[in-house]
């Protein structure tokens, strides 16, 4: 098979992926909101009512949205590892990656960290620009790669995933022409034998029931998702895989959703499932990494409809640039309003929607006036100079 048919032209873009990126993102605003409300996750603010239904919610969230971020950055390095070299990858992902996760590390997650000492202890007074400071002050920590930094109030917060991201980035960019080999093998063997995109769920369990489950990395090993960023790179524009998971998109969704509900009792009254070595909880961890891969694999096949390609609407052509400041801003604000709501005299969903509704518009109004407008904050924010505002910015 020619390399022709291997993979689609250059300059086709995936506007599906684009959408569930857009989607996924969007929908952290919901999710983080909701872990306010959760009784066992160990949010920065908490709700004084809490229910279990979150908990079940944001575990099948957990399950399939990060993992398939990952597998969209892949397919994107691909595409710049093409355009640009390996050098010029490098750079580019070190400025697009490495500023904005700078700027947030100084300016947006000490409020995070403050806001949690507040809510935690009414007597908790110090005022911010004392704590920040103390925020900062770090020590090295390189055996907890990529995460380098340590301190006793220091976190990476949610960019756990800018810090993941840009350190896949810069270890792929040595290794991706032998890597790019052994995926046209891969791929010309799925094409044979689709089952075999099954496969991939064995080692996803076994990291994940070997070395533990990280709930700070929205519950999965850190290392699995460097399985999923190089299935995206090496094999997801593959136009044989791409044909293979469409096949088998149903059924391994049906896979995915019986493994996910085999998790269940140990999460809900077993062990420490994500640390416990314990026969139980590595069994629940196997499944849980397997169920993940499985649903990633499905909801790729699913939304894979070439005939139906459409150019993106104005909606998604505003969005798509804008996933990363969107990313990077939205967890701040979610906690800063949740720090505001949670001791109104109203029942939980008021608080829920009030949160979702006001931090929707902060984070909107904050990208288009703080953000889209400026030349100098889109390069702050890892975005492209790009056109200037008021015209279609879809790449």
């Amino acid at each position: 098979m020619s390399a022709e048919t291997e993979r689609p032209p250059a300059a086709a873009r995936r506007g599906e992926l684009d959408t569930l990126r857009v989607l996924v993102v969007v929908g952290l605003v919901f999710f983080h909101a909701a872990l306010v409300f959760s009784p066992d996750d160990d949010f920065y603010v908490k709700n004084a009512e809490t229910t279990v239904a979150v908990t079940v919610l944001a575990g099948f969230g957990v399950v399939w949205a990060m993992p398939m971020l990952f597998v969209i950055a892949g397919l994107g390095a691909r595409h710049s590892l093409g355009r640009r070299g390996p050098a010029r990858f490098a750079r580019e992902r070190l400025l697009r990656l490495g500023v904005p996760l700078v700027l947030a590390t100084l300016a947006l997650l000490p409020v995070e960290q403050w806001l949690r000492l507040r809510a935690a202890d009414p007597g908790y007074h110090e005022p911010y620009w004392r704590f920040w400071p103390r925020f900062l002050t770090v020590r090295p920590d390189p055996a907890d790669f990529p995460f380098v930094l340590d301190g006793e109030y220091f976190e990476t917060g949610h960019l756990w995933f800018v810090v993941l991201l840009l350190a896949f980035c810069l270890l792929l960019a040595p290794v991706a022409g032998p890597l790019a080999a052994g995926a046209r093998r891969a791929g010309a063997a799925v094409g044979r034998r689709p089952a075999l995109l099954l496969l991939p769920a064995l080692p996803m369990a076994a990291i994940n029931a070997l070395l533990g489950l990280e709930e700070g990395f929205a519950a999965w090993n850190r290392w699995a998702y460097l399985l999923f960023f190089l299935f995206g790179h090496g094999l997801a524009d593959d136009l044989r895989v791409r044909a293979a998971l469409r096949r088998l998109a149903v059924p391994a969704g049906v896979l995915g959703f019986a493994l996910f509900a085999g998790t269940a009792p140990g999460f809900v009254a077993g062990d420490d499932p994500f640390t416990a070595r314990t026969p139980f909880a590595l069994l629940t961890r196997a499944l849980f990494g397997a169920a993940g891969w499985c649903l990633v694999a499905a909801i790729l096949g699913l939304l894979d409809r070439p005939a139906r390609a459409r150019v993106p609407g104005p909606v998604l052509g505003y969005l798509v640039p804008a996933a990363l400041p969107l990313y990077v801003l939205h967890q701040p604000v979610v906690v800063a309003f949740a720090y505001g709501v949670v001791g109104w005299p109203v029942r939980a969903p008021v608080k829920y929607a009030a949160i979702v509704a006001a931090s929707l518009a902060v984070i909107l109004a904050g990208y288009e006036f703080g953000v889209r407008r400026s030349r100098v904050v889109r390069l702050l924010f890892g975005m492209r100079p790009g056109p200037e505002p008021g015209t279609a910015e879809v790449r």
